[in-house]
């Protein structure tokens, strides 16, 4: 594991931002804003936006409360994640 500075995150890579579009566009097709998500999920607006910008990752624990507030399977989201983030780096995996 890399070393992290206490009290900072590191970067998201390339799965984390791609998880981040598998939900944005989620809420875009049900027509959910970033603030009806937060309220919503019990998350702060602020928290919300900055993973949506892909500033930060979502933890399995908010990706499980999202996919229940979007109807969204987590399978299905992860899925799509996955495909997206191995399409933008030509189709290679991380082992």
């Amino acid at each position: 594991m890399a070393d992290v500075p206490s009290g900072s995150q590191p970067q998201p890579g390339p799965f984390a931002r791609a998880v981040s579009a598998q939900v944005r566009s989620a809420m875009a097709l049900r027509r959910i804003s970033g603030a009806q998500l937060a309220s919503k999920t019990g998350r702060s607006q602020s928290y919300i936006s900055k993973r949506l910008r892909g500033d930060a990752s979502f933890t399995a624990n908010d990706c499980e409360d999202i996919c229940e507030v979007l109807g969204v399977d987590l399978l299905e989201l992860l899925r799509g994640a996955v495909l997206a983030s191995r399409k933008a780096h030509g189709g290679t995996k991380r082992t």
